[in-house]
C-alpha cells in the first residue's frame, strides 16, 4: 500500500474521498460549498471579513461528519449526514450572515428543536454502539438507553448556552437574543432592601442614563430583557427534541433495530477503513473483516 499522506491535507483529503462514495450525500455536499463559496466571495468584497470567516468555518464543518466516520470506524446513514450539512448551512449562512434568526422569528427555536432532536440521536447512538461492542458485556436495556440519549442532548444544549453566554459576556456579539416585555418583577427594587418583589407593569418605554448623563430611550415599547426568555426557549425546544428522539430510540431498541425511521440516524459499526473496501466486497461485517484477512 503506497504511503499515507499526512497531515490536514490527508484528512480533508480522504474526506472527499468518502464523500464520493455516497452520491446523494456528495450531491449536497458540494451544492452547499458551491453556494457557501459564493456567499464567502461576495463577503469579502463587501469587507465583511467576520462572515469570510464564518464561511470558512462552515466549509470544516460540513466536513466533521466523515472525518467522524474514519475516526470512529462508524458509517452515518445518509439521512443524518444530509441533516447535519443543512443544519451547519442554516445556522450559519442563513442564519447568521443572512439574518434569518432576526428576520425570521421561529428560526432559532426550529434550530434549537433540531439540534436537541440530533444530539439525542447522537448520544443514543454511541450508547447503542457500545451496547453491542464484544470488547464490553454489557446489556442495557432499552429505558436506560433512551434516558442516557436524552441527557447527552440536554447536556450539549446546556454546554451550548454556557458558549452563547461567553461570547456575549467577552465579544458582546448577542448570541442571546433579548426579549420585549411588559411586566416585570424584581426583589431588587425593594426600597427596604428584604426580600419582597416589586411588580413594574404596563411598561411602554425603557430609557437608560449613561455615565456623563445621556438619556436614551430605547424605544421598543416595552422592558429589555438580556437573553434570559431566549436561553429559557432554547432549552425547552432542546429538550422537546431530545424526548421525541429518546422515545423513537426505545421503541427502536425494543423491536431489535428493525425501526425504519430510527435507522437513518443510528450510526453503525464498521469492520474496516474505508479506503481498505473493495466494491465487489461486503461492507460490514464478518465477512468484510474475513476479506481482510485473506489480503493480509
Amino acid at each position: 500500500m503506497a504511503k499515507k499522506k499526512k497531515g490536514l491535507r490527508a484528512v480533508l483529503s480522504n474526506a472527499h474521498d468518502a464523500l464520493r462514495r455516497k452520491r446523494v450525500v456528495a450531491a449536497v455536499y458540494f451544492t452547499l460549498r458551491f453556494l457557501v463559496i459564493a456567499v464567502m466571495v461576495a463577503q469579502f468584497f463587501n469587507g465583511d471579513f467576520e462572515s469570510v470567516f464564518l464561511c470558512g468555518l462552515t466549509l470544516v464543518l460540513f466536513l466533521l461528519p466523515t472525518v467522524f466516520e474514519r475516526a470512529l470506524m462508524i458509517d452515518l446513514p445518509n439521512t443524518m449526514e444530509i441533516i447535519i450539512m443543512l443544519f451547519i448551512f442554516a445556522a450559519e449562512i442563513l442564519g447568521e450572515i443572512s439574518s434569518f434568526y432576526t428576520t425570521f422569528k421561529g428560526w432559532d427555536t426550529i434550530l434549537h428543536t433540531l439540534n436537541g432532536f440530533l444530539c439525542a440521536a447522537i448520544g443514543f447512538a454511541l450508547v447503542d454502539m457500545l451496547n453491542r461492542t464484544e470488547k464490553f458485556s454489557l446489556s442495557l436495556s432499552p429505558v436506560f438507553m433512551s434516558i442516557v440519549a436524552f441527557c447527552f442532548s440536554m447536556t450539549i444544549g446546556v454546554l451550548w448556552e454556557f458558549f452563547e453566554c461567553g461570547m456575549d459576556q467577552l465579544l458582546m456579539l448577542d448570541m442571546q437574543k433579548d426579549t420585549v416585555i411588559h411586566t416585570i418583577a424584581s426583589v431588587s427594587l425593594d426600597p427596604s432592601g428584604l426580600n419582597s418583589r416589586v411588580i413594574i407593569q404596563d411598561i411602554v418605554d425603557t430609557i437608560v442614563v449613561t455615565a456623563d448623563g445621556q438619556q436614551i430611550s430605547l424605544g421598543l415599547g416595552g422592558y429589555l430583557d438580556v437573553g434570559i426568555l431566549d436561553t429559557m426557549k432554547d432549552l425547552f425546544v432542546n429538550f422537546i427534541g431530545a424526548v421525541v428522539f429518546s422515545i423513537i430510540g426505545y421503541f427502536y431498541v425494543k423491536s431489535r433495530g428493525q425501526g425504519r425511521f430510527a435507522g437513518r440516524f443510528i450510526p453503525q459499526v464498521v469492520e474496516v477503513q474505508p479506503e481498505d473496501i473493495n466494491p465487489r466486497q461486503p461492507k460490514f461485517g464478518k465477512k468484510a473483516k474475513k476479506s481482510r484477512q485473506d489480503r493480509e
